[in-house]
C-alpha cells in the first residue's frame, strides 16, 4: 500500500511468499505494526467478554475488532468520539478495526431466526431464508440503505453507506469497512447478483464519504482533546456468495476502486469456502491487505492463508469457551463433561497460556459447571491464545518454508477424531 495524503501512516509490505497466493507481511498502522497472517480478536461491544485489554495483549493478540452496529446503539458513537475514540475508550493501544454493520443485514435480515451463519452446510436453512426474504426480519434493505429495528428497544434506525462511514469515523478505529450487503450462502443466484451489485454501489458511496471525511479532518485539531485525529483506512468488501464468477466480478470491481484493503465477506458453504476465497484474492491487488470476515476454524486458517488471506476475525473462540468447548491440538473437548472433574492436568500440557500454566481441567470444569465467571474467562484466554498462536505458527512456517508440512501434520492431528 503506497502512502499518500489520505492513508499516511499505513503501509503493507510483503516479506515472504508461498507458491501461489499465500504470503507473510507487515502491515503498518498509526497504532503499530501487524505481523500477518494474524488473527483479529473480536470485542463486539468494545470488550471481549470477561477479559481486559491487558489480557488480550499478554496472550499475544495484535489487533482488536469492534462492531459498528452495536456501538451505535450503545453507548453511541458520539460518546465514543467524545472519549477520544475507541482506543482511549477501551484502553487498547494497538491497531483496531470496526466492521460496517453489514453483517447485521444478514443476521437481522433474511437469516433472522434461522440457523444460517457464516459457514453453512449445503442445504441448511435454505427454506428458512426463502421464507424470511420479505417477512419476519427486523432489517429491511432498500437501494439507499438498511432500516434496522433496535435489538434493545425496537426503535427504528436507518443505515446508509454514508452514515456507516460517519459512525466509524467517530469510533476512530485504524481500519474500517465499507457498508455492504452480506448474503447467505443459501440465497438464490439471482439475489446474489442483485445484492452484489448493491454492495458495489454502496462501496463507491462509502469510498466517496470516507474520502470526504478524511480530507475534512486532515490537520484539523480536536478542540476538546487538543490533538490531530490520526488517519483511518477503508476496506472494501467482496461479496458474491459461493459463486466463483461472482466472486471474481466483485473482486475485480472493488479492486479497481481506491480502497486501502479488502474484506471478503458473506456466508460460505463449508465445502468450497477455500476455493471461493482463492478466486477473490487472485483478482484483488497484491499490494493491499485482505481480511476474511468471521472465520475462526483451524482448518480455515490454513485454507485462507494459502489462498491469500492476511487477517481473520471470529467470535467463535470466546463464544465456544463460555459453553465449555476448548481447543487442543487433538481437537475440541467439552471441559464441562464429568470426566474432567478429577482431571488435575492443564487443558493442554504444552500450552503457554495463563490458564494452562496456572489451573487444571478439574478447576475450570468446576467453575463452568457452577457458572462462575472465572471459568469463562480462563477458557476464553486459552482459546484465544490457541488461535492467535496457531496463526502465528502458520506465519512462521511461511518464513521457514515448512507451510505444507505443518498444515498436513496439524490438520491430521486436530481432526483425527
Amino acid at each position: 500500500m503506497k502512502k499518500d495524503s489520505l492513508n499516511n501512516g499505513f503501509n503493507f509490505e510483503i516479506k515472504a511468499k508461498l507458491d501461489g497466493l499465500g504470503r507473510a507481511a507487515v502491515y503498518s498502522t498509526p497504532h503499530g505494526d501487524i505481523q500477518t497472517p494474524a488473527f483479529v480478536t473480536v470485542g463486539t461491544k468494545a470488550a471481549v467478554k470477561g477479559l481486559t485489554p491487558e489480557m488480550i495483549s499478554d496472550l499475544g493478540g495484535q489487533i482488536f475488532l469492534a462492531n459498528t452496529y452495536h456501538l451505535y446503539l450503545a453507548p453511541g458513537d458520539d460518546i465514543v468520539a467524545k472519549s477520544g475514540g475507541l482506543h482511549k475508550f477501551a484502553n487498547w493501544s494497538g491497531p483496531m478495526m470496526t466492521d460496517s454493520g453489514g453483517f447485521q443485514v444478514l443476521s437481522l435480515g433474511s437469516a433472522f431466526g434461522t440457523n444460517v451463519s457464516k459457514i453453512a452446510k449445503s442445504d441448511s436453512g435454505f427454506n428458512q431464508v426463502r421464507k424470511n426474504e420479505n417477512k419476519s426480519s427486523i432489517a429491511k434493505i432498500t437501494e439507499d440503505g438498511v432500516e434496522f429495528r433496535s435489538i434493545k428497544d425496537g426503535s427504528k434506525h436507518f443505515f446508509t453507506p454514508e452514515k456507516s462511514m460517519q459512525i466509524q469515523q467517530n469510533l476512530g478505529a485504524d481500519m474500517y469497512f465499507a457498508f455492504d450487503e452480506c448474503t447467505s450462502s443459501q440465497a438464490s443466484y439471482e439475489y446474489q447478483i442483485e445484492a452484489m451489485g448493491r454492495t458495489h454501489r454502496w462501496a463507491k458511496r462509502s469510498l466517496d464519504e470516507h474520502t470526504r471525511l478524511e480530507k475534512k479532518k486532515k490537520n484539523l485539531v480536536n478542540k476538546v482533546l487538543g490533538h490531530v485525529k490520526p488517519p483511518q483506512a477503508l476496506f472494501g468488501v467482496v461479496q458474491g456468495g459461493r459463486h466463483f464468477e461472482l466472486r471474481k466480478e466483485s473482486a475485480q470491481t472493488l479492486g479497481a476502486m481506491d480502497f486501502d484493503g479488502f474484506g471478503i465477506g458473506g456466508s460460505f458453504d463449508k465445502d468450497d469456502m477455500d476455493s471461493a476465497v482463492g478466486v477473490a484474492c487472485k483478482h484483488l491487488p497484491e499490494d493491499k491487505p485482505r481480511h476474511l470476515l468471521g472465520i475462526g476454524e483451524p482448518i480455515d486458517f490454513f485454507l485462507g492463508v494459502e489462498n491469500g488471506i492476511d487477517l481473520f476475525d471470529c467470535v467463535a473462540p470466546t463464544r465456544m469457551a463460555r459453553h465449555g468447548s476448548v481447543h487442543t491440538k487433538d481437537g475440541k473437548i467439552n471441559i464441562k463433561n464429568a470426566r474432567f472433574k478429577n482431571d488435575f492436568t492443564p487443558i493442554e500440557s504444552d500450552c503457554g497460556c495463563y490458564a494452562c500454566k496456572n489451573y487444571t481441567r478439574a478447576y475450570i470444569c468446576h467453575l463452568l459447571r457452577e457458572q462462575e465467571m472465572l471459568g469463562a474467562t480462563l477458557a476464553s484466554i486459552h482459546n484465544l491464545y490457541f488461535v492467535v498462536h496457531l496463526v502465528d505458527d502458520i506465519r512462521a512456517s511461511i518464513y521457514d518454508g515448512t507451510f505444507k508440512k505443518f498444515k498436513d501434520s496439524y490438520i491430521k492431528r486436530y481432526y483425527k477424531k
